[in-house]
């Protein structure tokens, strides 16, 4: 456990620019706030136009004086994903922040046919960090933070069947997302190393946090008791989320964080300052590494230029 770690101790972030995706509550919002309030400029990629301008607006009133700016992205559509990294993303960026997600929904599909978990989850991410590439190389020692989950214990990827269109289950397709992200860290980690990149690929989780993602299904399905359960246990059982968003920003900016580490919260991964964390063995390993990533560049269309 780093013993204490908390927003104090970011480093001074003037003259950075960071890209924050699903900025406009939650974790994104406290982590998109705080690298403002450390002097970054932040730019807050978010679906919603209303929400993503509400949110700029609420770190300005936190922040005096900060530089955020929303832009639109969705990740459920690549097509959006393209548009962002072509005509409003920043020729240099030294930190992305892949945060945004979906949890335990229906079956559904994103604009490209892909199921929504894995789809924005995982590929949405994956198309973005590939197309900023190029900008986050112009920073130089720029850092790559994908935020997954210890519910990414809950289920492997099934290369046959990324889709899940033999079979859905919600929380597995969750888990098999959050597995996707780890594999991804690993396999990007190890080609960035592999050309010499200076370019560093991290994950992080925040346990379990009291954010909106775990009331949204409920809620999208009108399921009201499992809503109400579900905000129940946020309120007495989960940290803030400014306190999950910790190990997201130690991962982000302190000093020393090695390429393919995990970090998240200290007390059995659920709680406290942040630490490294336990992830499952299948995350490291380079042939699913490598056949997931091949299968998300064929699905995308995006090549990650000179890896």
């Amino acid at each position: 456990m780093i013993q204490g770690w908390n927003t104090r101790d970011i480093p001074d972030q003037s003259g950075r620019t960071a890209v924050v995706t699903g900025a406009n509550s939650g974790l994104g919002l406290v982590t998109a706030r705080e690298l403002a309030r450390r002097g970054a400029r932040v730019l807050l990629a978010c679906r919603d136009d209303e929400r993503g301008e509400g949110a700029a607006d609420r770190i300005r009133r936190a922040v005096p004086g900060a530089d955020v700016a929303f832009v639109p992205l969705d990740l459920a559509d690549l097509s959006s994903v393209r548009e962002f990294a072509a005509s409003h993303a920043p020729d240099r960026i030294d930190l992305l922040v892949n945060n945004a997600g979906v949890m335990a929904l229906p079956y559904g599909r994103t604009a490209d046919g892909f199921e929504t978990q894995f789809g924005v989850n995982h590929l949405g991410h994956y198309a973005l960090t590939g197309l900023l590439l190029p900008a986050l190389r112009a920073a130089g020692k720029a850092r790559v933070v994908t935020v997954s989950s210890m519910l990414h214990a809950l289920a492997d990827i099934d290369m046959g069947d990324l889709n899940s269109e033999r079979r859905y289950r919600r929380w597995i397709a969750y888990g098999a997302s959050k597995t996707a992200n780890l594999l991804f860290v690993h396999e990007l980690a190890r080609l960035l190393a592999r050309t010499g990149s200076p370019v560093v690929a991290a994950a992080a989780h925040p346990g379990y946090a009291s954010t909106n993602l775990t009331t949204a299904g409920p809620r999208l399905e009108r399921r009201r008791s499992t809503e109400r359960v579900m905000a129940l246990s946020n309120r007495l059982v989960a940290q803030t989320a400014t306190a999950g968003a910790l190990p997201v920003l130690h991962a982000a900016t302190a000093p020393g964080v090695r390429p393919d580490s995990f970090t998240g919260p200290g007390r059995l991964g659920v709680r406290g300052a942040p630490a490294r964390s336990w992830r499952a063995r299948r995350t490291l390993d380079d042939v699913t590494g490598e056949r997931l990533w091949s299968a998300s560049q064929q699905l995308t269309k995006v090549v990650y230029p000179g890896l």
